[in-house]
């Protein structure tokens, strides 16, 4: 683990050698989910990823982003190694029209040991990988709790004996998310892993959407439509790749300077034939 290139990508190379806090892990989570977006453009490039989260981490520092299994697999081992009780756990998201279950579709993490005025206990829900979700760590406590414009709850899980449940705002992309509290693995992300990258039934595969979330709302890239949620609400559709890719760096931070110009052209051509099926589909 490249804890150093991490914490630079991050902006915080000065908490090296902090001692693990409430504070830290608040500083951390804010700057990733901020600075590093939600996104699986490496499946519409045609370039598979593992679940390693060292290789997930270096691709992170290289200016890229990741689904949860990257943001979150990279984030555990990140402040695992700047000291901090981290465990990860089987979780499962549940979309719009699908019923709730921890089918393994999402990575959830969980810090201990980090006692704060508005959580004694210690315990947080660290959570990178939801896209337009938490902006903070979430107090591990049953409740409502307001982030910018979103109002998230945590209470019991009644699919997941033991376990909690995230209910999204309303207006979020997805219903909520389960998850166990037995610790697990990366290996136990395989085979879902393989899915979402591979399956056309998979929603990675079928839409190329990029998410970065911030204090006051959420920017969200569906295709070619490019949506504001939160202050300064607008959406509007970049018909050109040099529209594109300037949004991607300007507004999600990210960096493609391992691509030629062969490889942003055919990227261009599969996003743009998407968006013109869309449309089709949608006048239909």
């Amino acid at each position: 683990m490249n804890t150093a290139g991490y914490l630079s990508r991050l902006g915080l190379s000065h908490l090296i050698d902090a001692p693990a806090s409430a504070e830290g892990l608040r500083a951390l989570h804010v700057a990733h989910v901020e600075k590093v977006a939600y996104e699986a453009l490496e499946i519409w490039l045609g370039r598979p990823t593992s679940l390693d989260p060292v290789e997930s981490a270096e691709r992170i520092i290289r200016g890229r982003g990741g689904y949860c299994y990257h943001l979150n697999g990279a984030f555990s081992e990140l402040i695992r190694s700047l000291g901090y009780d981290v465990t990860r756990h089987v979780g499962g998201v549940q979309n719009p029209g699908s019923e709730p279950g921890v089918t393994g579709n999402h990575l959830v993490l969980t810090v201990r040991g980090l006692p704060s005025v508005d959580n004694p206990g210690g315990e947080w829900l660290a959570d990178l990988g939801l896209g337009d979700g938490v902006h903070e760590p979430l107090p591990l406590v049953a409740g409502a709790y307001r982030q910018g414009p979103f109002t998230y709850v945590l209470r019991p899980s009644q699919v997941a004996p033991g376990g909690w449940r995230f209910d999204h705002d309303p207006s979020g992309s997805f219903v909520g998310m389960d998850f166990e509290r037995t610790p697990t693995e990366m290996s136990a992300f395989a085979d879902m892993h393989n899915h979402l990258s591979t399956s056309p039934s998979s929603g990675f595969v079928r839409t190329a959407v990029v998410q970065r979330r911030d204090a006051s709302g959420v920017d969200t890239l569906r295709g070619l439509v490019l949506t504001r949620v939160g202050a300064g609400s607008h959406s509007i559709t970049l018909d050109t790749a040099r529209d594109y890719f300037a949004a991607l760096a300007d507004v999600f931070s990210l960096t493609f300077d391992d691509l030629t110009d062969q490889d942003e052209e055919r990227l261009w051509s599969r996003l743009h034939d998407a968006h013109e099926a869309w449309l089709t589909g949608r006048t239909a």
